[in-house]
């Protein structure tokens, strides 16, 4: 039986995958990178955290949505201790890009690398849509 999805591509993946699926009133989003569009990768993962947030917005804007529509999250980070020794700077910076203590579920990964070597976090996210 065939589903109706609506895509957003963009990226040097774009023909590989999209950064967005929405089926029915969800919509699935790729993981998400602290990459800039020149491709420089911040070496902390504050900064990191902030660009995958700003990519999130992004691709969520693209489906007329916001981070109020993200009802789930997981973080996969390279190194777990180093995320859980700056939890309270990362927190308090992705309350401020919510707008507000964030009213989502959240999972938190370490994996052994991501897509580039410098990355140290990816986001990806589930969204309600009305």
């Amino acid at each position: 039986m065939a589903i109706e999805k609506k895509l957003h591509r963009s990226g040097p993946y774009a023909d590989l995958f999209s950064q967005g699926v929405q089926v029915g009133n969800t919509l699935y989003l790729a993981g998400q990178v602290g990459m800039e569009d020149s491709g420089a990768i911040p070496e902390d993962l504050l900064s990191q955290m902030k660009l995958a947030y700003q990519n999130v917005a992004t691709v969520l804007a693209e489906f007329g949505a916001d981070m109020d529509n993200i009802v789930d999250e997981t973080w996969f980070v390279t190194d777990v201790n180093d995320c859980i020794a700056q939890v309270e700077a990362l927190f308090t910076e992705r309350h401020m890009i919510y707008g507000k203590a964030p009213e989502v579920s959240q999972t938190l990964v370490q994996v052994g690398a991501l897509v580039d070597p410098a990355l140290k976090i990816e986001i990806k996210c589930v969204a309600a849509l009305g």
